[in-house]
This record gives C-alpha cells, sequence and structure tokens, in this order.
C-alpha cells in the first residue's frame, strides 16, 4: 500500500469502530445465550487482518475464523488468548504447525480427521478441532453418514478435543429459499446426539434468519464490514470502507465523440469529464464501465452523483461531471467511488457482482487511513 497520500492515486479509509458497532448490533439481534464470533478471513474483508481483529477484540469479540492458516497466525501474533478457526481445514501436513500456532482446524472429511486424530495420539495431547458438516451446500465438510461414522469410532474422534460442530448455509441471503430449512434439518438430525457439543451454522444471513439458525456461536462475516447479508431487506449495516480517487484531469468533450477503449460510450452533449486515477487494477471492477447500450457505476463528489462513463480502465476511469460545479470538482479533488455515499452492494450490482468481491478486492495501491467516515450526504 501507498505511504505517502500525496503520491497514491486514491485513499481507503477504514473505520473500525464501525465495524465494532456491525459486531455489537449483530451480537445484539442473537438469541440469549448463542456467542458472537468473526470472520475475518481475505484480510478481514480488505479492512485489515490484525487491527480489526484489536478492535473486535476491544469489543468483546473473543472467537475469530480465518480461512488459511497463515490468516490465523495473523490473528494470532495480534491477540495471544484469542480462538482462532482455520475453515480451509488441516493441509496435509500441517498439523504440527497448526498445534504450534494454537490454531483450531476444521475438519472437513475422514481424512483430515484421522490426521489429526493421530497427529494427537503420537503427541499424547486432545488438541482442539471443529468438525463440519455437509448438509446441502456440497462445498467443504463430512455428508451426515461421514459424520456419523466418524462420531462413532471413539478411537478417532476420543482422542482430539472437539470444539465445535458446524455447518454453513448456501441459500441464507434469500429468507424465502427453501434450502434454507431443509439445511437446518439436516444438521439438527445429524447433531442432536451431540447437541451437548456446541453448533454454530449462521453466518451474517443466519443471523438474520433468526433464533432457529443461532445454536451456540454465530461467526458473521459480510455484515460486519457494512455489506448487505439479505437480498430481500434493506441494509442495515453501517458503512465501514470509503475509497476515494483523485481527479487528475478535467477535459471537455463535444457531443458525439467517445470516451476510453473501443469507444464505448458516446456523449450525447457536450460533457464535462473527470479523469480519475482508480481503476481494475484497484478493485473497480471492468464490468461495472458504462457503454452506449448499458449505465454504468458511479462516484458521488460534494453532493452531486457523477456517472461512469466509458470503459473501467486499468489505472483510471472516467466520470461525467458536467452538472457538477467549476468550485466543487478540479484537478487535485476526490471522488468517493465507495462509502456512504456508494454502497458496495450497489456498486457491485453494475458489475454484476457482489460486495464480498468488490471489498476483498479492493488494490493496495491507496493510502490506507483509519477514521471515523463522514455521515452520508443529501442529495
Amino acid at each position: 500500500m501507498c505511504a505517502s497520500e500525496k503520491l497514491a492515486g486514491g485513499r481507503l479509509t477504514i473505520d473500525r469502530d464501525a465495524i465494532a458497532a456491525n459486531w455489537s448490533l449483530l451480537k445484539g439481534l442473537l438469541k440469549p445465550g448463542t456467542a458472537c464470533a468473526a470472520t475475518i478471513k481475505a484480510d478481514a474483508y480488505g479492512t485489515g487482518t490484525t487491527s480489526t481483529a484489536q478492535r473486535l477484540w476491544a469489543a468483546g469479540c473473543t472467537t475469530f475464523f480465518v480461512a488459511l492458516p497463515e490468516e490465523g497466525a495473523l490473528v494470532r501474533s495480534a491477540l495471544p488468548d484469542a480462538t482462532v478457526y482455520v475453515l480451509g481445514g488441516l493441509f496435509s501436513g500441517a498439523a504440527t504447525d497448526l498445534a504450534a500456532g494454537n490454531l483450531i482446524p476444521v475438519l472437513n472429511c475422514i481424512a483430515e480427521v484421522q490426521e489429526w486424530a493421530d497427529f494427537c495420539k503420537g503427541e499424547n495431547r486432545a488438541f482442539p478441532a471443529a468438525l463440519q458438516l455437509n448438509t446441502g451446500m456440497n462445498r467443504l465438510g463430512m455428508d451426515p453418514d461421514e459424520f456419523a461414522d466418524v462420531m462413532a469410532q471413539k478411537d478417532l474422534t476420543g482422542s482430539f478435543d472437539i470444539a465445535l460442530l458446524m455447518t454453513h448455509l448456501a441459500c441464507g441471503s434469500d429468507p424465502e429459499a427453501p434450502l434454507n430449512r431443509q439445511q437446518l434439518n439436516t444438521f439438527i438430525a445429524a447433531t442432536q446426539p451431540f447437541d451437548h457439543l456446541p453448533r454454530s451454522m449462521a453466518n451474517s444471513a443466519g443471523v438474520f434468519l433468526g433464533p432457529d439458525y443461532h445454536f451456540d456461536l454465530a461467526r458473521p462475516g459480510i455484515s460486519l464490514y457494512g455489506g448487505k447479508a439479505l437480498d430481500t431487506a434493506a441494509n442495515v449495516m453501517n458503512p465501514v470502507a470509503m475509497v476515494e480517487a483523485r481527479v487528475m484531469q478535467l477535459r471537455h468533450v463535444p457531443k458525439g465523440q467517445t470516451i476510453g477503449y473501443g469507444g464505448a460510450e458516446t456523449v450525447t452533449r457536450d460533457s464535462k469529464v473527470a479523469l480519475v486515477a482508480a481503476g481494475y487494477a484497484d478493485g473497480l471492477h471492468r464490468r461495472a464501465g458504462s457503454s452506449d447500450d448499458r449505465p454504468g457505476g458511479f462516484g458521488v463528489i460534494g453532493n452531486h452523483k457523477v456517472p461512469l462513463i466509458g470503459r473501467v480502465s486499468m489505472d483510471m476511469i472516467a466520470l461525467d461531471v458536467t452538472d457538477v460545479p467549476d468550485d466543487a470538482v478540479a484537478r487535485g479533488s476526490f471522488v468517493e467511488m465507495l462509502g456512504p455515499n456508494v454502497a458496495a452492494s450497489d456498486l457491485a450490482a453494475y458489475a454484476e457482482t457482489i460486495d464480498y468481491e468488490y471489498l476483498t478486492g479492493l488494490g493496495r495501491r491507496y493510502y490506507r487511513r483509519y477514521a471515523a467516515l463522514p455521515a452520508p450526504q443529501e442529495r
């Protein structure tokens, strides 16, 4: 990331207090007795693993989920006393490293269970692990019959500490999806004989699906970072990140001329165009560009919404600022491309993707700072 704001094409502001506030909001939605963890994989969805983990710990979060052991090691270095689960499971030959790092693998198949059991037997110590069931998503996890078989083999499960039983929702963002209830019923049926063990099902969407899905531990991700968990409801989370890109040049483009690569869009009036220093190398998806056939994304400068015009290039975009007063935009001005006035989910819709991809894909060329975000503009 760029160490100097004056040398960067844009700046990324991250509001750690807003992340903590989102965690507290989610925790408050859970049924009594359900603990709230935090999923901070992929550099805490682009907000910075260690700083985000430390702020959440200060807010009261003690349990964290990451995707990979390397991410877990970052959390452990920042929070020696935290509970850290590795969702990606047990990579072959990595048991010693996970145990040494005090990381808890989520065991997703019989081979992983066997390897972890053998390691614990060899060390004569019952290290903790979680077991994941596949209840209908068909990614990682044991099918119910495999899980039952594993649980019946006391020589396996008796050699380590089962810290958690868990599964993952496939369609939680759609509260009406029949698969949600099917997964819930499958999970209950498979784990009911072991209900003395902690259970977890709710990701961000699961928190909003209600208490049936909460069990003992929720592990929200996208909602912590201001993302939209449910497709069919308003987003109640606080925005936590703002991307502002620098205006490099203003130019006047006569009616009938095109902008950028491929001449994708023809201006229909004499236009004032701002060339802005952020592109797909900075996480602004190319698909969010516009053409004569479809609108693209937008930015905000002052209290003015300014549409993207033409293709998104690697290092820059063009914005139509014709309707912005001259005193509100100039060389060196900053345009908000994501933040309180430009929701990641809205911008993602233009790119035919999701806010997860926008947040985790923000480039490393921004000048990064930690501060409170401004309130949304009234337009």
